[in-house]
This record gives C-alpha cells, sequence and structure tokens, in this order.
C-alpha cells in the first residue's frame, strides 16, 4: 500500500501544480469581483477580507442582465434544438438499414470538416435576404446548424452499441418506432445527451464572431458582446469587470457540474466495443 502511495505521489504532485495553473485564475477573478476600486489597487494580490456586491450590482445595471437573459435563450433553445434533431437523424441511422444509411452519415459528419467561419459571409447576406439580420433567429440558425454534425456522430455511435434486444423486446410488446425511441432509446443515451448538451451550451455560450457580425441592436446582444462593451466601459474599474466576468461564467459552471458525471461515458460511448 505504502509502495502504491509512493508510485503515486509525481501524479498527485502534477495534478496538484496543474490545479493551481487552472484554478487560481478563477479564483482571482471571484476574489476581485469582492473588492472596491481602492482595495484593488491598493492590494490587487491578496484575499479578499470583506465581501462587497456593489460590482455585481454595477454591472448588472450597465445592462447585463439583459445580455445575460438573451444568451440564456438563445443557448437553451439552440441547445435544444440541437438535442432534438440530433437525436432523431441518429436513431435511424444507427437502428435501421436501408440504402443511405452510411452516405447519410458520412455527410452529416462531413460538416464536421467544414471551417465554420468560411461561411459567414454566406450566413450574413442569407439573414438579410431572410429578414432575420439582427435578431435572435440570426444567430439560432447558425448554431444549430453547426452543431449537429458533432451531436449526431456522438449518438449515432453511442445508439449503435446498445443492445438490440431490448428494441426486439419493446417490438413484441406491441411498441411502435416512435414509442421505442423516446420510451426507451432516448432514456439509455442519457450520458450522450448531456455530453452534447454540455458541448454545444459552452459553444453557444461563448460564441462571439457570429453574434459580432449579425447583432447590431444593444437589445439583443449576448454576453460576449455585453463583455467587449464592458470591457470599454469599465477598464478602470476592473473589480466591476471582474464581477461581470464571474456571472458569465456561472451558468457554464453550473451546467457542467450538473452533468459532470455523464461526460466521460458519453465521449467513450462506442469508442470500445
Amino acid at each position: 500500500m505504502a509502495l502504491k502511495t509512493i508510485r503515486s505521489a509525481p501524479l498527485y504532485a502534477a495534478a496538484i501544480v496543474l490545479l493551481v495553473f487552472t484554478g487560481y485564475p478563477f479564483l482571482y477573478m471571484v476574489m476581485t469581483s469582492f473588492k472596491t476600486q481602492q482595495e484593488f489597487f491598493k492590494s490587487p494580490f491578496t484575499l479578499v477580507t470583506s465581501i462587497q456586491f456593489g460590482n455585481y450590482v454595477l454591472a448588472f445595471q450597465k445592462g447585463l442582465s439583459s445580455y445575460f437573459l438573451n444568451s440564456v435563450f438563445i443557448s437553451v433553445l439552440s441547445v435544444f434544438l440541437i438535442v432534438i434533431f440530433s437525436a432523431l437523424a441518429s436513431y435511424p441511422l444507427s437502428r435501421m438499414r436501408f440504402a443511405l444509411n452510411k452516405p447519410l452519415f458520412m455527410l452529416f459528419v462531413s460538416g464536421m470538416m467544414l471551417p465554420i467561419h468560411s461561411t459567414l459571409i454566406p450566413i450574413f447576406k442569407l439573414t438579410k435576404d431572410l429578414g432575420i439580420y439582427d435578431s435572435w433567429m440570426a444567430l439560432i440558425g447558425p448554431y444549430v446548424a453547426f452543431g449537429l454534425p458533432i451531436s449526431i456522430f456522438i449518438l449515432t455511435q453511442f445508439m449503435t452499441e446498445l443492445p438490440r434486444e431490448v428494441e426486439e423486446a419493446a417490438e413484441i410488446d406491441g411498441c411502435s418506432h416512435r414509442r421505442i425511441f423516446w420510451s426507451v432509446i432516448l432514456p439509455m443515451v442519457t450520458p450522450a445527451l448531456a455530453t452534447i448538451v454540455i458541448y454545444n451550451f459552452i459553444h453557444v455560450w461563448t460564441e462571439f464572431i457570429f453574434a459580432l457580425v449579425l447583432i447590431t441592436s444593444p437589445e439583443n446582444m449576448t454576453l460576449p458582446l455585453g463583455m467587449q462593451k464592458f470591457y470599454g466601459e469599465l477598464t478602470v474599474n476592473v473589480p466591476a469587470l471582474m464581477a461581470a466576468l464571474t456571472a458569465a461564467s456561472l451558468p457554464i459552471l453550473l451546467v457542467y457540474f450538473l452533468a459532470q458525471e455523464k461526460i466521460v461515458k458519453g465521449l467513450t460511448g462506442g469508442a470500445v466495443k
């Protein structure tokens, strides 16, 4: 036991060093968000002595709440549509046999090789022609389209590994394909669903380039655009800027911690037979 502990010591030491390097910036951001400007300029690297929420109040007064709600609506709706469409596409691709099964799967997967930002100008023109420029729909469409390839790939690989005996038993009981999909298949691929939810939520929540090009009105801006605006307005007020960044980071951390147990299963699903 002691020998095993000694052998594992370098791994634990490396993990602690990695934790310090990755965790300290976030901890510093949170601590700074509770300081006043005077405290920050006087001692920027010391621990916070008293908790002040004035920076968060100022950030929300500057419009953070509007940017926050816009990002929540766009992210939740985009991820919901990605999950529904990718699940509906992955079920026949993985559980049914037909002539165009593999070509359609390769067509979907090929979307992963497409440089996203190379489509920026065509999407800009398309949103103008459709009359949805400078609206939430201008962002939701591209986000869903670019989230489908990787989501279909993960779900298809995961569904392929499910035992067919469960599906056959449901058919014997008289279940239709629709009932099998909603009541049998989807509950069994929860780890894969959690993976694509987290992956796509983080991507949509932090996406900047499409939002910068397709959104111009302040009332429709998402958090990344709001952070850029805050950086211009609160450059001198570093604690208030840190408060805005902390508030913007919380939803990502919350989503991750709620589903972290299923991420590894979802990422490795279908990889090992």
